[in-house]
């Protein structure tokens, strides 16, 4: 079982990171959507979000884009992530994942 956290605002990816107003934790358990829930995420400054996802027990992000030392804290607790990803529905994002037909590309974060 593992779970994969989606930012989102207004209910679609959202493409910066540290900018969105709920996280898609969607719970998957033999390549199956089993749960996804939204929660709101502590207030956010540098380095927060990252170390509550792990505690949230979080093994995967989809994003658009992100900071470099919410990068590196993702890199330093084996959590992967895949940047890059366009705005869509986060139920939506997860299902390509699973389907290894997530787009990536470029970091949409500019810092």
């Amino acid at each position: 079982m593992k779970k994969v956290a989606v930012p989102t605002i207004d209910g679609n990816l959202c493409t910066h990171f540290g900018h969105c107003q709920k996280f898609a934790v969607i719970t998957i358990d033999n390549n199956q959507i089993i749960e996804e829930i939204m929660v709101i995420p502590p207030r956010h400054e540098p380095g927060v979000y990252p170390r509550w996802l792990k505690d949230q027990g979080v093994s995967e992000v989809i994003t658009g884009g992100l900071g470099q030392k919410a990068k590196a804290i993702f890199d330093q607790n084996d959590i992967k992530v895949h940047i890059g990803v366009n705005s869509k529905p986060p139920r939506e994002a997860v299902e390509e994942l699973l389907e290894g037909q997530l787009s990536t590309g470029d970091n949409q974060c500019g810092h």
